[in-house]
């Protein structure tokens, strides 16, 4: 009997996992990081190509870095060929990204064609990046979630290892 009842429960799980996040798109009240490319395709009248498979990407670099890396969503922008107004695309990316994200780095060449935010919010032990870089003709939106701690120490890893191979090299070389 119990067997029977896990059916329907296991298709009505499946059927909220699916259904709920589509009619919330399709609401069109998208913020966030599904907001800031749909306003972006918007205004400037192009199609960004969302990267296939990124989730299960995001499930392997989670387990690879043990939870320190995560959330990864990334929707790039080909032949992008309109100007871009610096303060336009700063207050539209702030605007969808909505509160709690805090603009770190924003910088702008001379002339506008190549321009990078990034903004950061707190997400509990997690800190989750904003990207959006415009190089040339070509714009990137990246979003992740990254665990600080874990990141310190894996950079650590890395770092004490090449001084040890220079202080090896040192070594080898005074004798």
């Amino acid at each position: 009997m119990t067997r029977h009842l896990l059916i329907p429960l296991g298709v009505a799980a499946l059927c909220v996992l699916v259904i709920v996040p589509w009619i919330a798109h399709a609401a069109g009240g998208a913020g966030g990081f599904d907001g800031v490319v749909s306003s972006i395709e918007d205004q400037y009248h192009i199609r960004a190509t969302r990267i296939p498979c990124m989730g299960f990407a995001s499930f392997i670099a989670g387990a690879a870095t043990f939870g320190g890396v995560g959330g990864i969503r990334v929707a790039e922008f080909e032949h992008f060929d309109k100007p871009a107004d610096g303060e336009d695309l700063n207050r539209m990316v702030q605007e969808k990204l909505g509160s709690g994200w805090s603009r770190m780095i924003r910088e702008t060449s001379r002339h506008g064609h190549e321009q990078t935010l990034i903004f950061a919010r707190s997400q509990g032990k997690h800190m989750a990046l904003f990207i959006l870089d415009l190089d040339g003709s070509e714009m990137d939106a990246v979003q992740v979630s990254v665990d600080p701690d874990r990141l310190k120490g894996t950079i650590d890893r890395y770092n004490h290892h090449d001084r040890d191979s220079d202080r090896d090299r040192d070594e080898h070389e005074s004798d």
